[in-house]
């Protein structure tokens, strides 16, 4: 398998280059600009995402992508809208065009950060997302979906809560991915024969889980990794941060008290 792995500078990016090589020995990466610290004698090839032509030839070749890349937080609607909308648009398009035959798309728990935090959701519900950054990742899923249904492209959607090597405080208790838990969730999307859209929790085996990640168990998903190892240092931490009380109620955090108000436009 040629892959191709975008948003390679990124915080996930630079650790999958330090993981993925050991198992697929053909990867190409590619972020907007080179990031200073890649192995010497790996393939990269830059791209705006914002760019199809640049898109086009970054794809070109390639059998499987892991696509991170794009603007990964909260941020202006222009800047969302051209990296994660119309970049992802182009990704997919460009993909289906160069007859890429699967695609591990990086959405997020922002997708559904507005449902309550005592509410157990599974892979199913409506999304409800929390931010701008959250409807892309929601647009993205809706676009990887398309490209299945219509046109056979086999789309791994993979929800990924808070990708660290522990937990650091209270909320990343139930959402923390371990990375060698998001490798092994790559490598279904990659590699299993009855992939053809689905979506699956980015989570480690978390006891104080919101999600029912159910449908990634049944295709194999054993994560090795549990949160509440480190539960004594998370809520140490937490003890330590201000009150937040509409980002404590909700699933989404900070993502989802940044500019809410309905309660005062209710009242």
């Amino acid at each position: 398998m040629k892959l191709l792995v975008t948003g390679a500078a990124g915080g996930i990016g630079t650790r999958l280059r330090q993981m993925l090589p050991s198992i697929y020995k053909d990867i190409r990466w590619s972020d907007i600009r080179k990031p200073d610290d890649l192995v010497a004698g790996a393939e990269f090839v830059a791209a705006d995402l914002a760019d199809m032509a640049q898109v086009e030839k970054m794809v070109a070749g390639i059998d499987g992508i892991v696509h991170l890349g794009g603007f990964s937080i909260e941020g202006p609607w222009e800047t969302i809208l051209q990296a994660n909308i119309i970049g992802c648009y182009n990704l997919f398009e460009a993909a289906y065009r160069a007859n890429v035959k699967r695609v591990i798309f990086a959405t997020s728990n922002h997708a559904v950060g507005m449902y309550p935090r005592d509410q157990k959701i599974g892979v199913n519900v409506t999304v409800r997302p929390d931010s701008r950054y959250g409807i892309s990742k929601c647009f993205g899923e809706a676009v990887g979906a398309m490209y299945a249904d219509k046109h056979g492209l086999r789309v791994t959607c993979l929800r990924i809560g808070n990708f660290a090597d522990t937990p650091i405080d209270q909320r990343r208790l139930s959402i923390f991915l371990h990375p060698e838990d998001l490798v092994q969730l790559i490598r279904i999307g990659l590699e299993h024969p009855e992939i053809k859209y689905e979506i699956f929790y980015g989570a480690s085996d978390n006891a104080a889980a919101w999600w029912d990640n159910s449908n990634a168990h049944k295709f194999g998903y054993r994560p090795k990794h549990k949160a509440e190892n480190f539960r004594a240092e998370a809520m140490a931490a937490q003890a330590k941060l201000p009150p937040d009380p509409v980002g404590d109620y909700f699933q989404g955090g900070s993502f989802s008290s940044a500019e809410y108000d309905a309660d005062k436009r209710r009242s």
